[in-house]
Order: C-alpha cells, then structure tokens, then sequence
C-alpha cells in the first residue's frame, strides 16, 4: 500500500458482555431473561447509534456503552455491584486502545465515590497524554483514595456509597454468610453507609440468577481503532483489598495492533528453525536479538512487511482469579498474534491465527481456563468464565465470543447489521 494513502475506513462493529456464570434455563426464568434481554438491546442500541454517528472514536462509545452497565442494577457494577465481606463496595474498571495515546491500557481498583468507575479509568487514559499524566503521573494503575481524589479533581460524578446498594444484592451477601437479611437489618445498615436512604431500589425474590462477572464492550471505530472498557464490582463477599482482573492488564483485558511479517530463512548455512525464531524474537526483542541472530545482516533479510495492520481487542468475565492466573486475555492475543500459518518454502507466516480460535483455546469448552481449576472444576466456579473480543484483520471487524460455563450474557450488532443478544450456546 503507498503510504501516502489514506487508510480506507472500516466497518464499524460492537460487542458488548453483562457477566457469565452457572446460568441454566432453571435458575434463569423467563421472565429474568427477558429484563436481561430488553436490558442489553436497549443499551446495545443506544451504543450503536453513537457508533454510526461519523468520526465516532471506539473510546467515547465503550466507555458510554459501560456507563449504561454501571448504572443498571442487573448487573455486578456501579449501583448494583456485589459487597466485600465488610459490607462495603470496592470497584474496579479498566480502558484499553490498539493505538494512540500514552497510556493505551489503565486500570482502577478500589473506587468507592465515583459513580461511573469505567469514566475514571477513561479520564486516566487521555490525560495521560499530559506531562504530568493529568495529576496521575505516568501510573497505569491507582487505587483506593487516590481514585476517589482524581475522580472528584477531574471532576466525575461523586456518590455516597449507598448509591451502590440494591437489596438482592445485599441479601446474596449476607445468606453467603449466613446472616439475616430481614427488611429491617437492610434499612439499618444502609442508612449507616453514609446516614443516607435512597429509594432506587428494585425488589428480588431471592431467587433468580445473579451474574458474578464483569460487564464489557468492545468497539472497532471507523479510523481502525479498537477499544475495550471493562468494569466490575468483583466477587461475592471478596476480602476487601481484593484486586481482580478487571483492572489488572493483560488478564481480564487487552487491546493491540501490530504489523504482521513473514519471516524467511536467510542463509542456507543456517537451520530454517533458528533463522525464524531469531526473526520473531528480533521483532518482539530487539534488545536480544545479538544473541539469537545468525549475522548483522540477515535480519533485513528474514522481515517482510505485510500491507494491512491486525488489531485485536477483548474483555473478560467470570472468575477472576483464574484469569489472573493465566494473564488470559494478554495470552490469548499472543496466541492470534505469534502463532504461525505454516512453513514453506522457507518462509513462516505468523499472526494467521483467528481471535474466535484465541478465544476459545483459552475461555471455550475445556480450553485453557477451565483445564487451570484441575479438579476444581464446577465444584467452586474456579476456572470458569468467557471473552468477547474483536479482531480486525485484512481491514475488516469480526466480532468473537466463547465461554466454558453455563451461560454469557452478550450482545452484538451481527455481519448483516442485526441486533443480537444470546445467554446460552444454543438460544431457543
């Protein structure tokens, strides 16, 4: 491609997660999965209609599309995010782009006054481009206090912490411990959060599925750019202190582009093996590639350009632990990324690799995640989990997907344009 072209413009797409988990038909009825339904669609909706608006970046419609998450009490996030074992509210969010600014990826954790925890992070994000980092320095990573000082310096929306509270929430912690959860003991304990009562509070039987993992979109703008903004209120009963993998880069989140290369052999005299490894190293590690390559010269050699830059982007949910574990998200994009298309002739293709493949080797059935609990597995919900992701590739947005547990609540704009919404592998 000459370089003095303008990049063509891509199809925008969307991708949007609400949690995954042990959902089955039986604990998930009807009635639910329709709230959860409406729910999604209405903000998918919302969210594609800023998307199409042109010069729409990827950032500004991610983050929007998680505020509409946070500020809905279906899901584990903002007003309506689950409890510490001290009866507090510990959030965490994370943004991440393919390209542009300083900070590409940031990540938040134990917030306790923003209202919208993925705006902080977004803040983070584009006043790292400042010298002082916006007040944030050149830190990708804050907690506590400092989040709650930056949020209102910069000044987000600041709440009292009973904005975070719904009853089924604070019902599903306390029968975790097994303590009362009367209407009494609840009134009490939340007006002592902050002396304060607030009334949006929708009514739950106790009975219906509460998704344990984090809400997520993932958006490829018009410019090629991928965003994805993530956002959780963690585990049930969690210690406090506990740091998932929502804000953790590389675990629950990741966005990167690259140029992909073909590597070929350049000497004869040297094995086909050692020549393209060093090649690949050389690529990631400049730094070492003295000790792998067989000459000064043969580097130019071995790399050739392909024209059109790959981009990946995902988001996680589910246990985060065993996506701490497995730095998930960061090894699936390496997978799309390192793994090779085949040898011939000499010359190896790498980044051939899907993301839908990355994906469900690392989040599908019996793929990485669920292999990490061992024994474990569906005895404690360690292991289990999904990513959604996008992976742009010879100019064009592929939305993916896959999860190992009973079910991912997801949204997404379809190759055709459709509104889609699944829970389940197979919907009815």
């Amino acid at each position: 491609m000459d370089m003095s072209e303008k990049p063509r413009p891509v199809k925008p797409r969307i991708i949007i997660h609400g949690g995954a988990g042990n959902i089955t038909r039986f604990n998930l009825p009807q009635q639910a999965y329709q709230q959860y339904r409406e729910a999604l669609l209405g903000i998918l909706d919302k969210a594609n209609d800023l998307l199409i608006v042109p010069g729409a970046a990827a950032i500004d419609v991610a983050t929007y599309a998680v505020t509409l998450l946070e500020n809905n009490p279906l899901f584990n996030a903002g007003h309506g995010a689950v409890f510490t074992r001290e009866e507090t509210h510990e959030l965490e969010a994370s943004v991440m782009v393919s390209k542009g600014y300083r900070k590409r990826g940031v990540g938040v954790m134990k917030v306790t006054r923003a209202r919208s925890p993925i705006l902080l992070a977004k803040e983070m994000l584009v006043r790292g481009e400042a010298d002082d980092g916006g007040g944030a320095g050149p830190h990708v990573q804050l907690e506590g206090k400092t989040c709650d000082r930056l949020a209102e310096q910069w000044g987000l929306e600041i709440v009292d912490p009973s904005y975070f509270w719904t009853r089924r929430r604070w019902e599903e912690h306390r029968r975790g411990l097994s303590k009362s959860y009367d209407h009494e003991t609840y009134a009490k304990h939340k007006r002592e959060a902050d002396n304060s009562y607030a009334s949006n509070d929708p009514s739950w039987d106790g009975k219906e599925y509460l998704p344990q993992g984090t809400v997520g979109c993932v958006v490829l703008d018009s410019t090629g750019t991928i965003c994805v903004a993530t956002s959780t209120g963690g585990l049930t009963n969690k210690l406090p202190g506990r740091i998932g993998d929502t804000p953790t880069i590389g675990a629950g989140f990741w966005a990167e582009e690259w140029q992909p290369h073909q590597y070929t052999a350049a000497r004869a005299s040297a094995p086909a093996s050692i020549s393209l490894l060093a090649a690949i190293v050389y690529d990631c590690l400049p730094s070492l590639a003295s000790y792998l390559t067989p000459s000064e010269s043969s580097r130019d050699q071995i790399v050739t350009a392909r024209s059109s830059p790959r981009a990946v982007a995902m988001s996680g949910t589910g246990n985060g632990d065993s996506f701490l574990r497995l730095n998930a998200a960061r090894t699936a994009a390496a997978m799309a990324r390192f793994s090779s298309g085949g040898v011939l002739d000499g010359s190896l293709t790498v980044g051939l690799t899907s993301l839908q493949h990355a994906v469900s080797a690392m989040a599908g059935p019996h793929g990485a995640l669920q292999q990490s609990a061992e024994d474990r597995w569906l005895k404690s919900g360690e292991g289990e989990g999904g990513i959604i992701g996008i992976d742009l590739r010879d100019g064009q947005g592929h939305v993916v997907a896959d999860f190992n547990c009973g079910g991912m609540f997801r949204t997404w704009i379809d190759d055709c344009g459709k509104a889609r919404m699944a829970v389940f592998r197979q919907e009815i």
